[in-house]
């Protein structure tokens, strides 16, 4: 696997390092794990935003109904 360097604050590395400790992880898997959670989190919030600006729309909706 190919690596690179972040920066990242003290304080952010200290909670990195203390969350893998207490998973019995590695700072990396925790990372991505969070990562993926993250990315996760903002694709669930643009299909809620979507889904609401459909739903905002009488035409549009009516039209998803069907």
């Amino acid at each position: 696997m190919t690596a690179t360097t972040i920066r990242v604050s003290l304080r952010t590395r200290d909670v990195l390092q203390e969350l893998a400790q207490t998973a019995g992880s590695s700072m990396q898997a925790v990372l991505e794990q969070a990562l993926e959670q993250y990315r996760r989190q903002q694709l669930l919030e643009a299909t809620n935003a979507a889904y609401a600006a459909l739903h905002a729309a009488p035409e549009a909706w009516a039209d998803q109904e069907q």
